[in-house]
């Protein structure tokens, strides 16, 4: 198994980079965020009613 190791700017013209695609990932980070706040402020109050029903259980 060979193993190839490049140094910064060793890649030929044209050829894609393994670096990924940066403006991709912010993209995803944020809209999963954007995803998870919008999901605790519809689920926020349940959530909130089952969390204090559950501590009056336990402190009785």
């Amino acid at each position: 198994m060979a193993v190839y190791v490049l140094a910064l700017g060793d890649h030929k013209r044209g050829e894609q980079s393994d670096r990924g695609d940066v403006p991709g990932w912010v993209m995803i980070t944020l809209m999963s965020a954007v995803l998870v706040m919008g999901l605790l402020a519809v689920a926020g109050p349940a959530l909130e009613g089952l969390f204090q029903q559950a501590i009056s259980k336990v402190s009785k």
